[in-house]
């Protein structure tokens, strides 16, 4: 039994830890015949060793040049995921602050959508935004890192009517909490952290914040990406897919 992206070249950005990892080990397990895998950790990303052939690309994806020198030949599926956290009320949010935010999270995903539409165009492929439930429920104190969430949910809309006709499916993933790195830039999770250890620390956010009692791996969130990018979901486009464990309801 053939595997579900054998042969297939696939970009995943943020690629060195994260939801970005998970998915880029889920997709060498399953036959991927190329991983172009883009980060800015440069340790972290030169220690992947998924024994499938990689190209590692070091470098911000807010960066337009960069993307000039990434080879996207034969693309086939893209997964946009890289992304920054950050907190802080709108009152006295620093400007600069906000455009950081933004800039990875919302400039960088436009410019690794187009240069992945670009290079699907007249070949089809699917591509999945990794979004967040921050951008469909508002809390207090996330305005930038919500903001850009909720962009991207539209953004996924737009690319895929765009990318119709050239057989491109766009869809979003929207988790809400999972278990990954970029907790550790919000000081509230850093502080219970040091006062009862990372895995209690996550339980009660956990406990908190989602019906269903607890945050998702990122491996379970992998799975739910490689389904959307998947032939088996050859019919859908423009849909965001919602993983938040009820934490939106």
């Amino acid at each position: 039994m053939a595997e579900r992206f054998e042969a297939r070249n696939i970009l995943i950005t943020g690629a060195a830890s994260g939801i970005g990892l998970a998915v880029a080990r889920l997709l060498a397990a399953e036959g991927a015949g190329r991983l172009i895998l883009v980060d800015r950790d440069a340790a972290a990303l030169g220690a992947l060793d998924l024994g499938v052939e990689t190209q590692r690309v070091l470098g911000d994806v807010a960066d337009e040049r960069m993307w000039d020198d990434v080879d996207l030949s034969g693309l086939d599926h893209a997964v946009v995921n890289a992304g920054i956290a950050g907190a802080g009320p709108i009152a006295t949010l620093d400007f600069a602050e906000w455009r950081r935010i933004l800039s990875v999270n919302l400039d960088g995903a436009f410019l690794t959508l187009r240069a992945a539409m670009r290079a699907m165009a007249g070949r089809g492929g699917s591509i999945v935004l990794t979004a967040s439930a921050a951008g469909i429920k508002a809390e207090p104190g996330v305005a930038a890192y919500g903001c850009s969430k909720a962009a991207l949910i539209h953004l996924a809309k737009v690319a895929a009517k765009e990318g119709a006709g050239d057989g491109i499916r766009v869809n979003a993933i929207a988790p809400a909490g999972v278990e990954t790195p970029v907790w550790d830039a919000v000081p509230m999770f850093a502080e219970r952290v040091a006062q009862i250890g990372r895995d209690a620390a996550f339980a009660e956010l956990a406990a908190m914040a989602t019906p269903l009692g607890r945050y998702a791996k990122a491996e379970e969130i992998a799975e739910q990406i490689a389904f959307l990018l998947s032939d088996q979901s050859a019919l859908i486009t423009g849909t965001t897919l919602l993983a938040d464990g009820g934490y939106t309801l």
